[in-house]
């Protein structure tokens, strides 16, 4: 008889577990807050709802140690419970081999990537093979040198992710604007930015954090941009700030503790922009809230209201790894994914 799983998540990593293929029969899944009845035509159970009859739980979710904590206050049995993720230690199910046979070969290579074990998986057979193949002395194994890498095998060429797409998309409009000189505040330097400098448009960035390194066509700031005193009023014709905005005044950074401060740093831009000057941000758009201290989450309409002095060319959305242009401005008002799930590409023009 197939063990009965319940999977925990309906997101990304739950769907991947299931494209690998596992084996047992989903009888259905868990969302810490429920935010439909059925997925992939299962029922979804609220964390606090979760039936009896099941044989594992599966945590396909990266909110590992919060689940974790939720288990033991709960007191579940955590025998039953195969943690995909690292918290301080493997946790929950540990007997490798009945492991193996529920995730099946993909699940369980990735499981073992995770953790840092190798016990059955093809490394040992590949390992075997390649000694009885080799005819070379200089290049037989040695086991000293042994370095065991089995994340790759089932793995994607690369991703494709939300912030593949937000750099993409920013990168892409800058480029065809034709600027030769760019402002940044605080977007990734090892996506975004490199994209810019790839063109050779001289860029300066400010941010908050010490740089890595001098690097050419890149022009640094280590300051804090809320007020964006480093710059002059009406004299900027192109600025970015890419997944940056929405942690101003949480402290994650070191930066001072201020509610207001990314509404105060909207304010600002909008000064510092000549007229004809464009400005590309990306914030996590959905239900309004903040969750402190990662990051804020706006309506998408709130980030038009704090920019009304310019007018909008374009929004867009982020999410699950695809790009979606021009939605309907209030289309994601209700969702209430983590401020990771989906961000709001924005393009204004003073």
């Amino acid at each position: 008889m197939a063990v009965k799983l319940l999977i925990w998540g309906t997101g990304l990593i739950a769907r991947k577990l299931i494209e690998n293929g596992i084996n047992g029969e989903i009888v259905g899944f868990i969302e810490t807050k429920r935010s439909t009845d059925f997925f992939r035509d299962k029922p979804i159970y609220d964390a606090e709802q979760i039936p009896d009859d099941y044989d594992y739980i599966i945590i396909a979710n990266s909110y590992t140690s919060q689940i974790f904590e939720w288990c033991l206050n709960h007191r579940m049995n955590m025998e039953r419970i195969i943690f995909l993720f690292w918290i301080k230690e493997r946790i929950g199910l540990k007997d490798l081999d009945k492991i193996k046979d529920i995730l099946g070969e993909r699940n369980y290579t990735d499981y073992c990537a995770e953790f840092d074990l190798v016990y059955k998986t093809f490394f040992s057979t590949d390992k075997e093979m390649y000694q009885k193949k080799n005819r070379r002395l200089s290049f037989a194994i040695d086991e000293p040198h042994l370095w065991p890498i089995i994340s790759d095998k089932y793995a994607y060429a690369g991703s494709i992710s939300n912030y593949f797409w937000q750099d993409l998309w920013a990168a892409r409009l800058i480029i065809k604007s034709g600027i030769k000189k760019h402002f940044d505040i605080g977007s990734r330097l090892d996506g975004f930015i490199a994209h810019l400098l790839a063109a050779e448009i001289d860029v300066t960035m400010i941010d908050i954090r010490e740089f890595p390194g001098e690097i050419d066509h890149l022009h640094t700031i280590v300051d804090d941009a809320t007020n964006l005193s480093q710059i002059s009023d009406e004299s900027v014709e192109s600025i970015s700030a890419l997944c940056s905005l929405e942690h101003f005044g949480l402290g994650r950074y070191g930066d001072p503790v201020d509610p207001e401060a990314c509404f105060k740093c909207f304010k600002n831009i909008q000064k510092k922009l000549k007229i004809g000057g464009n400005l590309y941000i990306s914030v996590p758009v959905g239900s309004e809230r903040v969750e402190f201290n990662a990051h804020r989450i706006f309506y998408a309409s709130t980030i038009l209201e704090c920019f009304k002095s310019l007018s909008l060319e374009e929004f867009s959305c982020t999410a699950g790894g695809t790009l979606e242009y021009k939605p309907d401005i209030s289309k994601y008002d209700n969702d209430e994914h983590s401020g990771e799930y989906r961000y709001g590409l924005f393009h204004f023009r003073k």
